[in-house]
C-alpha cells in the first residue's frame, strides 16, 4: 500500500460513535485489525491510504462490514509490503470515512485517527495481523500546567509557520487561528510538525497534554533554528557567488 502521507487536516476531529470504538476509561482489551505503517497517526489526523495488498483489502472489507476501526502503528522493524512487520506498542485507531473501489480490487480509503491504544499482543495467524489493544487515555488536558504551556507554544507555532513559508517561498494553506484548547493545540502541532517519525512517535507515546506541549515547545525551537540556519547558509552562498555587479559569476 502506498500514498499514505496525507496529513492535510490539522485540527482534531470528532470520531463517530461505534460499538467497536475503544471505550474511554475502560481497562479492558479489545481485538483490533492492525495496519503497521511507516507513518505516525494522531487522533484527529486525516490519513488517505491506497490499498492494494489482498490481506489489507480483506481487512478493509471486514472493517467496513462490521463498522469497526483498524489500528495504525508505526513500524519498528520490517517493511510495509511483504512479511509481517513489528509495530511500536502505541498506536491510534483509524475510522474509515470513505472507500473508493477500483475494478481490479484496489481501494482508495479516507480515514481519521480517533483514539490512542497500547498493543498487548499480536496474532499473526490470519492473513493480516490482529492485536489485542487497550485504550491509552490522554491525561491532564484541562490542568493549569496545560494552559500555561499552551500559551508558550502558540507564538512558537506562528514563528514556525512563518519560517516554513520563507523556506518554501510560498504561502502555506495553514489555519492561522490556533485552537484555544490545550489538547486540540497539542495534536494540531503534532500533526503539522515536519519532523521524523521517531520524534512523532515519541510525541504520540507521551501520557499527558502538558508532556506533549513541553516536548513540542522544544521541537519547534529546534526546527525554527534549523530552518533559520539553512536560510542564512543559502544567503551566504548566494552572496559569495555574486560579483560587484550583482550577477552570479559562472564557474
Amino acid at each position: 500500500m502506498t500514498n499514505h502521507r496525507g496529513y492535510g487536516r490539522n485540527t482534531v476531529g470528532n470520531s463517530a460513535d461505534s460499538d467497536h470504538e475503544l471505550e474511554q476509561g475502560s481497562d479492558e482489551t479489545m481485538e483490533m485489525p492492525l495496519f503497521p505503517l511507516n507513518v505516525v497517526l494522531f487522533p484527529g489526523m486525516f490519513l488517505p491510504l491506497h490499498i492494494f495488498e489482498p490481506r489489507y483489502r480483506e481487512m478493509v472489507e471486514h472493517c467496513v462490514e462490521t463498522k469497526s476501526p483498524f489500528g495504525v502503528a508505526l513500524i519498528r522493524d520490517g517493511q510495509e509490503v511483504g512479511d509481517a512487520a513489528t509495530p511500536c506498542d502505541i498506536g491510534t485507531a483509524a475510522r474509515i470515512a470513505k472507500v473508493q473501489r477500483m475494478p481490479d480490487g484496489r481501494m482508495n480509503i479516507s480515514t481519521v485517527g480517533t483514539q490512542r491504544f497500547r498493543i498487548e499482543s499480536v496474532d499473526y495467524s490470519r492473513s493480516y495481523a490482529v492485536a489485542q489493544v487497550r485504550h491509552y487515555p490522554i491525561v491532564n488536558a484541562a490542568t493549569r500546567s496545560a494552559g500555561e504551556l499552551m500559551q508558550r507554544v502558540r507564538p512558537k507555532v506562528y514563528a514556525y509557520m512563518e519560517m516554513l513559508e520563507k523556506a518554501t517561498q510560498q504561502k502555506l494553506n495553514l489555519n492561522r487561528q490556533l485552537p484555544q484548547d490545550p489538547k486540540m493545540l497539542a495534536f494540531m502541532v503534532a500533526i503539522a510538525l515536519q519532523v521524523n517519525n521517531e520524534d512523532k512517535q515519541a510525541l504520540l507515546e507521551l501520557p499527558g497534554i502538558p508532556d506533549m506541549l513541553a516536548r513540542e515547545q522544544r521541537l519547534l525551537s529546534r526546527e525554527i533554528m534549523f530552518i533559520q540556519h539553512m536560510l542564512d547558509t543559502q544567503s551566504e552562498i548566494q552572496t559569495m557567488n555574486m560579483g560587484p555587479t550583482g550577477y552570479i559569476f559562472p564557474n
